[in-house]
């Protein structure tokens, strides 16, 4: 089968198409005819060489993190899934393999593709669907009325975060360009500053909670528009121990590596009087079934920026890295 394997660290040219073999299903997973794939920025970052302290890979490896498919067949004990079930998954971080013809997932992280999603936009769902719901529910507990600061609303993170912000009956400030804000606005965004003529923090204060989708200085600048005892969650600033523990069984000195180099944004946050959180998403089957429900229900909409062929999949990842996509940008097979 044809895949997008990941040979080494490195840049662009670290990333090839070639011949691999098609896995088979084993006990608890299903195997899936990949329709359409979403492309993140983890996933270049990983390339990169980013996650090399908290994540090793035995490389080659095909890449991927999320898709859309059809089930084609299923392992010994599947019970949730029959062949020709269409769904969509965040695949396990320490596998992944979403780049591929077939990819093979474990039944817990798999969830039943919305009804009224081709499979183009239903790939785009998972990783930041699961994140943005996961950090604003989880991490930061939003209740109806609360203010929430959500930076880089316009992206694919941000497009699904504003929504289910709204939904939990929160109220939404967000950063986006010119030309991101009428659809930031569209999808339920109150306010909105232009990042590109104004600093957010010389315009808001007094948040409830902020959900760092940014990075660097958006990030810092985060704990002075909240009020005292609230909490900045953040998937752009650096993983805690604790994440990098639980998520992917690092060891004492990478814990030990990471409290050092985040002691510094912890000690800003403090100096607020505010917390500091980072999420990394959990795969889910459950919580792909509540999004997909939502996705149905015309509560949550998907924004998908473009569509490549699987073929140029390279170009997709150029694109993707430029940084200006407006919601999620997919590979269709």
């Amino acid at each position: 089968m044809q895949a997008y394997v990941m040979t080494r660290y490195g840049d662009a040219r670290a990333m090839e198409l070639r011949d691999v073999p098609e896995p088979v299903a084993g006990e608890g997973e299903v195997l899936v005819r990949v329709r359409a794939a979403g492309l993140n920025p983890i996933d270049y970052k990983v390339r990169q060489g980013a996650m090399r302290m908290v994540q090793r890979l035995d490389l080659p490896r095909v890449a991927g993190s999320e898709l859309a498919g059809e089930v084609e067949a299923v392992g010994a004990g599947v019970t949730r899934f029959a062949v020709g079930d269409r769904v969509f998954a965040r695949v396990d971080k320490k596998k992944l393999g979403a780049y591929a013809t077939y990819a093979v997932v474990d039944e817990t992280i798999v969830g039943r593709m919305p009804q009224s999603l081709d499979f183009a936009d239903a790939a785009g769902l998972p990783l930041a669907g699961l994140t943005a719901l996961q950090a604003l529910r989880d991490d930061l507990a939003l209740t109806k009325g609360e203010r929430v600061f959500i930076s880089g609303g316009a992206g694919g993170v941000g497009t699904l975060a504003v929504q289910l912000a709204v939904w939990m009956g929160a109220e939404v400030a967000t950063t986006a360009s010119p030309r991101g804000e009428e659809l930031v606005r569209s999808l339920g965004a109150t306010t909105v500053i232009n990042y590109r003529e104004q600093k957010f923090k010389d315009v808001l204060s007094d948040y409830d909670a902020a959900f760092d989708l940014t990075g660097g200085q958006d990030l810092r600048d985060s704990f002075a528009i909240l009020k005292r005892g609230a909490t900045t969650v953040s998937i752009a600033g650096l993983p805690e121990p604790a994440n990098a523990r639980a998520d992917f069984g690092a060891g004492p000195l990478v814990a030990a590596a990471l409290r050092v180099a985040g002691a510094g944004i912890r000690r800003q946050a403090r100096r607020h009087g505010v917390g500091y959180r980072f999420r990394f998403m959990h795969p889910s089957g459950e919580d792909l079934d509540l999004l997909a429900e939502l996705v149905d229900k015309g509560t949550l909409k998907t924004v998908t920026d473009r569509v490549f062929p699987f073929e140029r999949i390279a170009e997709a990842f150029a694109y993707l890295e430029q940084g200006h996509a407006k919601g999620k940008v997919v590979v269709q097979m």
